[in-house]
């Protein structure tokens, strides 16, 4: 699943966290992707930025859920989880004992795990975090190093049902 198709598939709500902690804590990435969607739409970014965020919230994440602002939508997920989740992205590392840094972030991944190992390294985070937030996490994960094939991290996306992200409708 790309970035873009997480958005679309996320809940409003878990969307409006992500954006507001970016307007919050990541001011710059937070400005820089308004700009980028008002860009892409013709619009000035003052235009949507004063919009109330109960309308700016849905027309950010329509507009990420797009294919033409894929890289946007994955730059701002990336953002979230490494300012938001870094405890998160630490456990699940931890628990494939993969070494990474203070903040989640990996110099190079493995190959292929066993599908134990990284079932058990869900089933951890999944104990301790929000499903939806763990599947945004995996399947942003899945997506982030398309060089590395993980085969049974995409069986356990596809067979546990708490990871599924599924078409929302507004």
């Amino acid at each position: 699943m790309r970035s873009h198709e997480i958005f679309q598939r996320m809940s409003p709500a878990l969307a409006a966290q992500i954006f507001t902690f970016l307007q919050t804590e990541q001011k710059p990435v937070y400005k820089a992707a308004i700009q980028g969607l008002a860009n892409q739409r013709n619009l000035r970014g003052v235009f949507i930025e004063r919009k109330p965020p109960v309308e700016r919230f849905p027309w950010m994440r329509a507009a990420l859920g797009r294919n033409a602002s894929d890289s946007l939508a994955s730059h701002l997920l990336q953002a979230w989880l490494l300012g938001a989740n870094k405890q998160m992205l630490c456990d699940f590392l931890d628990g494939m004992e993969i070494k990474h840094e203070d903040d989640g972030t990996v110099e190079e991944l493995p190959p292929a795990p066993l599908k134990e190992k990284i079932a058990s390294a869900v089933a951890q985070i999944l104990a301790k975090y929000p499903a939806e937030t763990v599947a945004v996490y995996l399947h942003a994960f899945r997506d982030m190093d398309s060089a590395v094939q993980w085969p049974a991290l995409d069986e356990i996306l596809a067979e546990e049902p708490r990871l599924k992200l599924e078409p929302q409708t507004d």
